[in-house]
């Protein structure tokens, strides 16, 4: 297949084009058994999406096929192969604009890249969902770039908005990056949610389907976070992984299992009191958290 292009800007560093080069290198590979293995799958699914390109080939968030496909492979290899996803539910995804909603974990946003696989691969109506990312992800080399280029949208109401207004699948953590940074003692314990996509489904009348994620705690079990070194360097967290440390610096191998619920249609007024949508957010959370342990009790073990 073609190279996906560069996607970072011409000038740069050395140790961004180090970086670059590294993980070009591994996905690569990832990429070329995931084409030998699953190429026509991806192809197919593919085809089916909706994509509105300008001239330029992109649409208007930045999103461009050819790298979404290439980024696909990857996460099809990592889905199906290198974590081993179990998938429940998924059918009760339905056409038609809707939120998904989840936890989020694992110090990396790998949980979004399995259940984005996840929504193409295996549902019967693919979805290439887009996802509301971070705004501080939009100052990082590499990242800054990719993500759009792959459909990922900075998480504004205005972006949401205009995403569903087009009958698109959006993804969203509530927790953000305190979810993402639990250390492994807070594991499956989920943090706040924002109230921001319960208004967003008010007033665009779109449906919830929550999603419990499994496995992806595990992968990089962080056993401290330094806040001083946080700060210092504009992160979120930095945690202190142990297997990292002692020179393995990829996720372990945890087996990832997804517990997609049946939709969530709330009724009311998106601008109603904090106090009112809260307790909405809490049915949406309550869930969540149901099949978080639902999905614990059932699980054999942490690799298999």
């Amino acid at each position: 297949m073609e190279s996906p292009g560069p996607f970072l800007p011409a000038r740069r560093s050395s140790a961004e084009a180090r970086l670059e080069a590294l993980i070009a290198r591994f996905g690569d590979r990832m990429v070329k058994i995931a084409e030998e293995l699953l190429g026509e799958e991806i192809d197919s699914k593919m085809a089916r999406i909706r994509v509105h390109p300008n001239e330029a080939g992109f649409d208007p968030f930045g999103f461009d096929p050819r790298t979404a496909r290439y980024m696909l492979a990857l996460a099809a290899f990592l889905h199906r192969y290198y974590f081993r996803t179990e998938v429940h539910g998924i059918e009760r995804v339905p056409s038609g604009r809707v939120l998904i909603i989840a936890n989020h974990s694992g110090q990396i946003p790998i949980d979004g890249l399995i259940l984005g696989a996840s929504l193409m691969l295996d549902a019967e109506r693919p979805r290439f969902p887009r996802a509301m990312v971070e705004r501080w992800s939009a100052e990082l080399p590499f990242v800054s770039v990719l993500f759009p280029r792959c459909g990922q949208v900075l998480g504004s109401p205005e972006n949401a908005r205009r995403l569903l207004e087009h009958d698109e699948a959006l993804m969203v953590f509530p927790e953000g990056a305190r979810g993402i940074s639990k250390t492994f003692d807070q594991r499956y314990q989920l943090g706040e949610f924002g109230l921001g996509f319960m208004r967003l489904a008010l007033e665009t009348q779109t449906p919830i389907v929550p999603v419990g994620v499994v496995g992806g705690e595990e992968q990089l079990p962080s056993v401290a976070n330094l806040r001083p070194l946080a700060r210092l360097f504009g992160m979120p967290a930095f945690p202190v992984i142990p297997h990292v440390m002692l020179g393995l610096p990829l996720p372990l191998p945890t087996r990832y299992r997804l517990w997609f619920g049946e939709p969530m249609r709330f009724t009311g007024d998106p601008d109603d009191d904090d106090a009112v949508i809260e307790q909405k957010v809490a049915d949406v959370k309550q869930t969540i958290q149901s099949s978080l342990h639902h999905g614990l009790r059932e699980r054999r073990a942490i690799f298999w």
